[in-house]
């Protein structure tokens, strides 16, 4: 069955190579595209309503972020994510997100603390219900919303362009139900620690919750490796 990938080229200002990129990444993180897909120039061209040659170009460029790979007599093909790249991602990601904290703890306003505080309310309900699909995207959500009380833009520009795939790797991790309770504790401490401006304390309890959440992902990760392992013998 042929996959549909939303693009409407007309709708968009920006050069078609480059929304062309955004459509295809985007698909790949997610796994719309999966891992050990071909990418067939004319195949791609004619879903995405686009001529071959700025398809190359978003390809070549997906190629330089290590999400597609060219093989010899196979062409294009996405390539699978490895634990060396999970923690390259999340590293990245957690080094930036410790820079915005004192930051948070200086600008939080009372209207910041209830909000997030209704984000974990919400939150609250789907732990319960052991809701993952619903409870991941809203874990992330809170994340999000806590970075931006910093303000420092420039910063948070660039964590956004980890999001992606920091959001599929989130659900892998949020799945480790062992940790699942935990992790949703702390959301609710790191909210006191803020309110109580208690730079020290929510320096240590962030550090220790967005390492456990990168530990949980990469065991996720070695987890179905194995399974896709013993799969294939």
């Amino acid at each position: 069955m042929e996959k549909k990938i939303s693009f409407q080229p007309m709708m968009e200002s920006r050069p078609i190579r480059e929304i062309a990129y955004e459509v295809l990444k985007h698909a790949i993180i997610t796994g719309e595209i999966p891992a050990g897909e071909r990418i067939v120039e004319t195949d791609y061209a004619d879903r995405l309503h686009i001529s071959r040659t700025p398809l190359r170009e978003a390809l070549r460029k997906l190629e330089r972020d290590g999400l597609v790979e060219y093989m010899l007599r196979r062409g294009v093909v996405v390539r699978a994510f490895t634990i060396d790249d999970v923690e390259e991602i999340y590293t990245i990601r957690n080094a930036l997100e410790m820079l915005t904290l004192p930051s948070i703890i200086e600008r939080a306003t009372d209207e910041d603390i209830a909000s997030l505080r209704e984000r974990l309310r919400v939150m609250d309900g789907l732990v319960a219900a052991g809701n993952i699909e619903e409870l991941s995207p809203l874990a992330r959500a809170f994340h999000t919303e806590l970075t931006a009380i910093s303000g420092l833009n420039r910063i948070l520009r660039v964590i956004e362009g980890q999001d992606e795939y920091i959001k599929r790797f989130s659900a892998m991790s949020i799945r480790q139900e062992n940790r699942l309770n935990e992790s949703h504790a702390e959301h609710h401490k790191l909210v006191d620690l803020i309110e109580a401006k208690d730079l020290e304390g929510f320096t240590a309890l962030m550090s220790h919750h967005i390492e456990e959440s990168k530990r949980n992902c990469l065991n996720a990760l070695m987890e179905q490796q194995a399974q896709h392992a013993m799969q294939n013998t």
